[in-house]
Parts: structure tokens; C-alpha cells; sequence
């Protein structure tokens, strides 16, 4: 019998591949509403609970320490016991914690909930990029986790529109700053309620030994394709199959330490690129001496870009190399940002505020289509999670690096250190990164350690062009 991963790839795009991206991507927006949110109600509580500095960089860091223990525990959660019930459980955890943090009474209470919250949001990023690349076909897999993700970025507007709308007002007695965190709560469990619907991952199930159910899932699948009109090719032959179990530190033994690496490194520079400008661009405009309600304006602009990025990502995605892409982008990034630190007038800032943004979705995209082909599917949401983990550490030291650099040096120099962070991010991606656009996950990710096909050059498209056949010989 040919094996659940070829069958996977030689599957046509269905309506279950449309339902388990959109209900992956609604995820990813209350992911991304919460990321940017701490950093877009930096000033109102800053005010609301009179904070010094160190009690605000402890709530902007709360959210990420928690998100980077939750993406290690996760991750290899996912990978032990599941990918659907590690969605399950990250999404449960942050709707229960994210209500506690809009009842929260003084900051301490705040910076416990938004811990418990990022927490259970810390793996969502990983287990989507995993769960995605274990369902999509090859050919097609960069554009739908785009499109995905494209769902998903809509919570940056989101959180910046409701964040000028809800502010100023305090609907039934209550402060609108804490309808932002109910809101997430609630959208969060709604969506939780959608994810029981997704079957586990089948490419998971049969690298676990379960393969009756993973037959059980492809075969409905292939039915439901020929169903609706479609002729299935024949499966193509597979290198290798994937391991059944490896361990957590087959992540730096032969192989895959040049990937780690690669990633760790690359996770740390996304951190200060961007999530760096989330959490800090408010602060920078109150810095320029715009007032809460402005700033909030010029945000909720420029996060537009958001989402408008994503959607200029789907065509760009399979047609050129990911680590290229993400080379490209990240320069741009550094560019823009240190344009939007020098900006003077309104215009000017939210003009460079939503190229910045616009780029970086476009690299976004492209990292985190790139993460989710690094390792075999035994390692895939481990190796991704422990990845996700340095970025939501860097993003919660950022505070205490940022901050001290917008009071003594200003917003120029602020964005001077993210740009030699994404410089050093390209350099990375470029000298370390694999080559995997439209090649099958087995063939991105070979399985086994210490072989000469899992070194990450071996093989693959030329990296000017990133044009590769949809099923390459090498699979």
C-alpha cells in the first residue's frame, strides 16, 4: 500500500481542506489579537494602574514567558499525545485566563492571568504550522498556511480598531479595556467549540503506529474527492518512511543541529522584528507626544497592513524559494522600520507604519510555511514549538531592552537595534536554511538522522527562482 503521506499529497484542494483552514486560521486570530494587545493598550494601563516602568515591562513580558513555556510543553504535547488535542487544550486554557485578566482588580492579578494565558495560547503558531503541513498537499502547502495566517492577521486591526473604539467608552459600567480581553475570551471558546470538529492529523497517527485510524481518515477523504468529480493520480514513491517516536534531542543530533540552529536563531530576530514593533509602536508615538486616542488612531492604520500583506503573500509563496523570501522581506523590514522611527509627521508615519507592516506579513508567511518543513513528523510540533519557544523569550525580554532605549536614545535608535536583528536573521536563513518550496514534507524533512540525505542543501530548486516540480523525483 502506498503510505498516508503520499496519499496526503496527491489529494486534490476539498472542501475538508477548506473547513480545517479556516478553523486553524480563527485560531490564529485570537493568537495574533492577543500577541497585540498588551502593546496596544500599553498607555491606557500604564494610566489605569499608574505604572512605573518596571510594572509595565512586567505586563508587556507576562504573556510571552507564559507563551514560551507553553510552546515547549505543547509542542511536544502534540507530538506525544496529538495535534488535535493540543488545539483543544491551548485554546481552553487562554478563553479562562484571558476573562480573569479583564477582571483583573490591580496589575498583579493582570500580570498572573496574562502568564496563564500566553500559556495556553504558547503553542498555537506551532501546532498550526505542524497540523497544516501534516494535512496540506505539497504543492499547495505554502499557500494555504498563507491563507490561513491570512484569517488570522485580521486580529492585528482587529485589536487596534476595537482597542480607538472601545477605550474611550465603558459599556454597562465597564472599562473598555476589559471588554478587549472578554471578547478575546469569547471568541476564543467559540472557536474552541469549531476545533472539535478536525480529525487528527493522519500523517501523526500512522508516525505513532495507529494505522487503521489513519486509513480510516485518508480513505474518507479520497472518497470525498472522487465524489465530487475528481481522479486521484496514482500515489508517488516515497525515500523514506518517517520514524515512529524520536526523542527531544534528536533536535541537535546529526542532521537536524544545522536546522535548529537555523531556526532558533531566525525565531529570535522574528522576535525583534516583529513582535518588537507591537510592542513598542504605541510607546513610540506617546514618545513623539501624540496623545492615547492619536496613537491609537495611527495604529489601528497602520495594523491594516496586516492582513494586506497576508493576502499579497499567496501568490508570492510557492513561487519563490522560502528562505529567500524570508531574506528579502526581513531586509525590508529594517528598512521600513527604521523609517517609521524617524518619522516626523502623521502622514509619514502611518505611511512607513503600514509598508513596515505590509512586509513583514509577507515574510511572516513565508517563516512560518518554512518552520513547519523543517523536521519529520515524529519532531515536526516539538521542533517548531522549542523554535516558537526562543521567539516568545526574546519577545518577553524585549521591554527591558526596548524601553531603556526609547528613554535614553529615542525612537531612531530603537529601530536602529531591530534592524541589525533582522540583518542577522537574514544572514542566518541564507547561510544555514534548507531548501524545501514544493517538495513533499518527507523529502523537506527527511527522517533519519545521520543519513546523506537529510543534509539541508543536498537538494533542491535553484534559490534564485524557488521553481520546483510539485512532486520532484527525489520523493
Amino acid at each position: 500500500m502506498p503510505s498516508i503521506a503520499a496519499r496526503l499529497d496527491r489529494l486534490p484542494i476539498t472542501r475538508l481542506h477548506l473547513v480545517v483552514v479556516t478553523c486553524v486560521g480563527l485560531g490564529l486570530f485570537f493568537d495574533t489579537y492577543e500577541v497585540f494587545l498588551a502593546g496596544t493598550l500599553s498607555t491606557v494601563l500604564k494610566n489605569e494602574f499608574h505604572l512605573g516602568a518596571d510594572a509595565l515591562k512586567a505586563v508587556l513580558a507576562s504573556a510571552f514567558v507564559g507563551q514560551f513555556l507553553g510552546a515547549i510543553l505543547l509542542g511536544r504535547v502534540a507530538d506525544r499525545l496529538g495535534r488535535r488535542r493540543a488545539f483543544l487544550l491551548n485554546l481552553g486554557a487562554y478563553s479562562v485566563f484571558s476573562v480573569i485578566g479583564g477582571l483583573s482588580p490591580n496589575v498583579e492579578v493582570l500580570v498572573v492571568a496574562r502568564f496563564l494565558a500566553g500559556m495556553g495560547l504558547g503553542a498555537e503558531l506551532a501546532l498550526a504550522d505542524t497540523y497544516l503541513s501534516d494535512l496540506l498537499p505539497a504543492r499547495v502547502r505554502g499557500r494555504f498556511i498563507a491563507t490561513a495566517y491570512t484569517i488570522g492577521l485580521l486580529g492585528v486591526p482587529a485589536a487596534g480598531f476595537l482597542a480607538r473604539w472601545l477605550v474611550p467608552l465603558a459599556p454597562l459600567g465597564v472599562h473598555g479595556w476589559r471588554w478587549m480581553f472578554f471578547l478575546g475570551a469569547l471568541g476564543a471558546l467559540g472557536v474552541w467549540v469549531l476545533r472539535r470538529i478536525l480529525p487528527e492529523s493522519p500523517r501523526w497517527l500512522a508516525a505513532t503506529g495507529r494505522d487503521a485510524e489513519a486509513e480510516a481518515i485518508v480513505s474518507g477523504w479520497e472518497d470525498a474527492a472522487r465524489r465530487s468529480g475528481h481522479v486521484l493520480p496514482e500515489p508517488e514513491p516515497e525515500s523514506a518512511p518517517d520514524p515512529r517516536r524520536l526523542p527531544l534531542r534528536a533536535l541537535f543530533t546529526t542532521g537536524y543541529t544545522r536546522r535548529t540552529v537555523m531556526a532558533w536563531v531566525m525565531n529570535a530576530g522574528s522576535a525583534f522584528g516583529y513582535y518588537g514593533f507591537g510592542t513598542i509602536a504605541t510607546l513610540v508615538l506617546a514618545a513623539k507626544g501624540y496623545s492615547i486616542v492619536s496613537s491609537l488612531t495611527f495604529l489601528a492604520l497602520t495594523y491594516i497592513g496586516y492582513p494586506v500583506g497576508s493576502l499579497l503573500s499567496l501568490p508570492i509563496v510557492e513561487r519563490v524559494e522560502r528562505k529567500v523570501l524570508i531574506a528579502v522581506t526581513a531586509t525590508g523590514m529594517a528598512v521600513t522600520g527604521l523609517l517609521f522611527g524617524f518619522a516626523g509627521s502623521p502622514a509619514a508615519i502611518v505611511g512607513w507604519g503600514f509598508a513596515f507592516t505590509l512586509i513583514s506579513n509577507v515574510y511572516s508567511n513565508g517563516f512560518h510555511v518554512y518552520l513547519g518543513e523543517l523536521y519529520p513528523t515524529a519532531l515536526r510540533a516539538t521542533g517548531a514549538g522549542a523554535a516558537y519557544s526562543i521567539s516568545r523569550l526574546t519577545t518577553a525580554a524585549l521591554p527591558y531592552i526596548l524601553i531603556p532605549a526609547l528613554s535614553a536614545h529615542g525612537p531612531g535608535f530603537v529601530f536602529g537595534i531591530v534592524a541589525v536583528a533582522l540583518g542577522v536573521l537574514a544572514t542566518d536563513v541564507l547561510a544555514l536554511g534548507p531548501r524545501t518550496t514544493g517538495l513533499a514534507l518527507e523529502a523537506a524533512a527527511p527522517a533519519g538522522p545521520g543519513s546523506a540525505a537529510i543534509e539541508p542543501d543536498a537538494a533542491g530548486p535553484d534559490p534564485a527562482i524557488g521553481r520546483v516540480p510539485s512532486r520532484p523525483a527525489a520523493e
